[in-house]
């Protein structure tokens, strides 16, 4: 097996457990991968405003620490700095918005670290409770959305049950013309064509020198299937979805409550189990 440079890691489902804290066990693990020459990226949905408090808990906060962010939108270091980006068109939006209104389903358009949150027939996103760190704007209409920002990309935070019944009557030129993918069971994320984790983690080994195959990717649901597949090494979480586990080189014995990342990092990183 190629050296491992690099060990991408989803949050949700995968490093967190279910009370979005990493446990002592993955810290000791990240720490000795560190140690070993392995760089932490977080590859999430998420901005990196919301992940803030988890890199310094992590100590992820130097010039040579990065995050991939957006699900692959932006690649940048932590400290801020883009190094590369994709973004969203206000015609985009318009096109989503008129999909989603008739199925009643509510909008987020993240730009950066703010949500505008737009109800869909009297529901309202449940985002906020979700991703409480962001900064929440609801707007009564479309055209409340401001026209002089970037649009990162839109998300659909709704009941779990709800969002499924919707989901299947999307059209299927929504696929076409965007990534459309859920991250949770309550979320729905919408992302420019083409700009996924895999895209993400490939602009970030080229700018680092290295290639797919010094990665390690772990995680657990549809929106990490592109970097599993991409990576050399792809890690499901054991509870992870049937999908993401059929599709990935190798699958954890223990859950996402039990430190399966660590379990993965002596496995395949230290090589001591």
């Amino acid at each position: 097996m190629t050296d491992i440079k690099i060990l991408a890691l989803d949050l949700d489902g995968t490093l967190f457990n279910g009370k979005k804290v990493v446990t002592d066990e993955n810290k000791a693990a990240l720490k000795a991968a560190r140690e070993a020459g392995v760089k932490v990226v977080i590859t999430t949905g998420r901005p990196l405003p919301a992940i803030g408090n988890l890199l310094e808990e992590l100590d992820l906060i130097s010039e040579e620490d990065y995050s991939i962010t957006f699900n692959g939108g932006l690649v940048q270091r932590n400290t801020g700095q883009i190094l590369d980006k994709s973004e969203m068109t206000r015609q985009n939006l318009a096109d989503i918005y008129a999909v989603m209104e008739p199925l009643g389903l509510p909008i987020d358009i993240l730009s950066d670290g703010i949500v505008y949150s737009l109800a869909s027939q009297g529901n309202h996103s449940l985002y906020h409770t979700a991703n409480p760190m962001l900064t929440f704007v609801e707007v009564d209409h479309f055209d409340d959305i401001p026209t002089d920002i970037v649009y990162n990309k839109v998300v659909i935070v709704t009941d779990a049950a709800f969002l499924d019944q919707q989901i299947e009557k999307l059209p299927a030129d929504l696929y076409d013309q965007f990534e459309v993918f859920k991250s949770r069971d309550i979320i729905l994320e919408i992302m420019p064509q083409g700009v996924h984790k895999a895209v993400g983690l490939d602009l970030l080994t080229k700018h680092l020198g290295l290639s797919a195959a010094n990665v390690m990717a772990m995680g657990d649901e549809a929106n990490d299937l592109s970097m599993l597949e991409w990576a050399g090494l792809g890690v499901a979480m054991a509870n992870g979805t049937a999908e993401v586990k059929s599709k990935a080189d190798a699958v954890t014995t223990k859950t996402n409550e039990e430190s399966g990342v660590a379990e993965a990092i002596h496995r395949y990183i230290l090589k001591d189990v």
